[in-house]
Formats: C-alpha cells, structure tokens, sequence
C-alpha cells in the first residue's frame, strides 16, 4: 500500500495541468462571486448571514470535491486500463481494493488541500467567517470527501478508456451539483427534490458544512447518509472493478 502510494503521488505531480485546474478554479470563482455587493449583504433566506460567510465557501469546496471526483480520478484510472497499467498490475499481488484505496487517500488530501486554499481565500478577500466547529467540519469533510470519491472509484472502476471516463464523470456530476442546491437554492426546491438531495450525499455534505460554520455539530442524519455512501460506494468500486 506505502509503495502504491508513493508511485501514485509522483504521477499525479506530473499533471500539474490538472492540479491548478482542481485548486484555482474554486478559489477563482470565489474571489469573483464574493464581489457581487448582493452577495456580501445578510440575507433572511439564508438565517440572516450573509452568502459570502459559509453558503459560498461551502459550494467552492463541494466544487473542488466535484471536480476531482468525477474527471480527474476516473480519468486516471481509465487511462491506466487503456495504457494497459492495469493489466500488468493484474500479474502482482496486488488486491483492486489496494490500488482503489491509494487512489482516495491520494485524491483526499489533494482535495483538502483545495478546501483550506478556499476557506483562506474567502477569509482574506472577502472577510468571510471561517467553520465555527472546527472538529465538526473536519469529520464532515473527511467523511463527504471519501463518499464523493468512493463514487468516482465507481466511474474509474467501469471506464473502459480516458474518453468514456469524463464523460460518465460529467453525466453524474452535474446532477449533483443541481441536488446541492449550487443552481436553485435548496430552501426553494420542491419538497420532492429536497428530499432527493437529503439522500445524495451531497445534500447532507452541504448542509453539516453550513452547521459547523454557524458553530454546531453535524446532525447524526447527515452524517449516517454520508457513512452510508462511503460503505455502499466502497464495495461497489471493488466488486465492479476490471483489470481491462
């Protein structure tokens, strides 16, 4: 596993394209937004805090997450199967959930890389309030980060080559980003689509994170819904998992 991820880290450093990408994208659209004067003033739909203090940070960071989730590593993985990595991997002990394992740890801590550049941006720039409940943000982050990226393990696990992989990547995305409420807010969705996004993972990611800004620990709902996706999404990525 220690030797995996090793090998793994220097080829990901090697795309560093994609890393800026990742990282500056998020924090871009940050600085941009929190310039619209509308969104720096309190808002009654939002308890009366403004959206620039937990609503924007916490969009960028389920962005970033996203974004890493759904096109980087499914394009990895997909293109280690095309290239014929995988086949050869095939020949050595190694367990698919090693090599499944490596790639989330990897992908986690470039991801909570972006999330700290996001929060310290929004701090700087704008004077954004940063998490309340510290421990409470971290737990929710660690635990919605490695359910986002168990799903993307998915994607990687099917992809036959880099050309289905974003694309498979983007058809799943999307409608995520829709159920998280980062389009329409998710106070004014139907009650159906409300219910929809309190079971994608993404929902309850979404609302822990604004929690622990207002300096309260994550409901046990949100975190069961989450722990429930990593579970369900870990054992999926395996079982599905192709060699070539």
């Amino acid at each position: 596993m220690k030797k995996i991820l090793l090998v793994e880290t220097r080829l990901l450093l090697r795309d560093w394209a994609a890393i800026l990408f990742a990282l500056l994208l998020p924090v871009l659209l940050v600085v941009g937004l929190g310039q619209i004067p509308d969104l720096r003033k309190s808002d009654p739909n939002f308890g009366g805090e403004r959206f620039v203090d937990a609503q924007l940070p916490a969009q960028m960071i389920l962005l970033a997450l996203l974004t890493v989730s759904f096109t980087m590593l499914p394009n990895v993985m997909a293109t280690y199967r095309e290239q014929g990595v995988l086949r050869r991997m095939s020949t050595t002990p190694v367990h698919p959930s090693r090599l499944l394992g490596a790639q989330l740890l990897i992908s986690l801590c470039y991801a909570a890389f972006g999330a700290a550049a996001v929060i310290f941006t929004a701090w700087l720039v704008l004077g954004s309030a940063i998490p309340a409940q510290f421990f409470g943000f971290v737990l929710v982050f660690l635990l919605g980060s490695a359910a986002m990226l168990a799903l993307g393990l998915v994607i990687a696990s099917i992809a036959p080559n880099a050309k289905t992989a974003p694309t498979i990547g983007t058809a799943v995305m999307f409608p995520l980003m829709f159920l998280a409420g980062m389009w329409v807010p998710r106070e004014v969705m139907p009650d159906a689509l409300r219910t929809a996004s309190d079971y994608s993972v993404v929902g309850p990611f979404i609302n822990a994170m604004r929690d622990t800004w207002a300096g309260d620990w994550p409901e046990l709902s949100h975190l069961a819904v989450m722990t429930a996706g990593l579970a369900l999404f870990s054992a999926l990525a395996v079982k599905l998992f192709r060699w070539e």
